[in-house]
């Protein structure tokens, strides 16, 4: 069993910041991978990126590659998902998402999940 918690989001500005964190549990961090995945009002969760165990290698969506970036501390337990030049249409729940493998940006592929931390950007 592993648990995600998602912490970091909030009320931000158009072009502004944020940094979300997600602490995990369990003893094997290091062997899965990590993603984040969104979900804004009426539409699909959207698969946002995801890293490797050893954080040698990053999975991207188009709609945030350049703005977004994802990271790992394996130490801490921790996935972290910088964001920079946040737009209204970053506007989300954000998910972080674990599984054994790489498994796509199909969410209903990866196994655990936390319960989100709400992004709102304003115009």
């Amino acid at each position: 069993q592993v648990l995600l918690v998602e912490s970091g989001g909030g009320l931000v500005q158009t072009g502004g910041s944020l940094r979300l964190s997600c602490a995990t549990s369990g003893r094997t961090f290091s062997s899965y991978v990590m993603g984040w995945f969104r979900q804004a009002p009426g539409k699909e969760r959207e698969f946002v990126q995801a890293i490797n165990g050893d954080g040698s290698t990053l999975y991207y969506a188009g709609s945030a590659k350049g703005r977004f970036t994802i990271s790992r501390d394996n130490a801490k337990k921790v996935v972290y998902l910088q964001m920079n030049s946040l737009q209204p249409e970053d506007t989300a729940v954000y998910y972080c998402a674990a599984n054994q493998y790489y498994s796509g940006a199909q969410y209903s592929a990866w196994e655990y999940w936390g319960k989100g931390t709400l992004v709102t950007v304003s115009s």
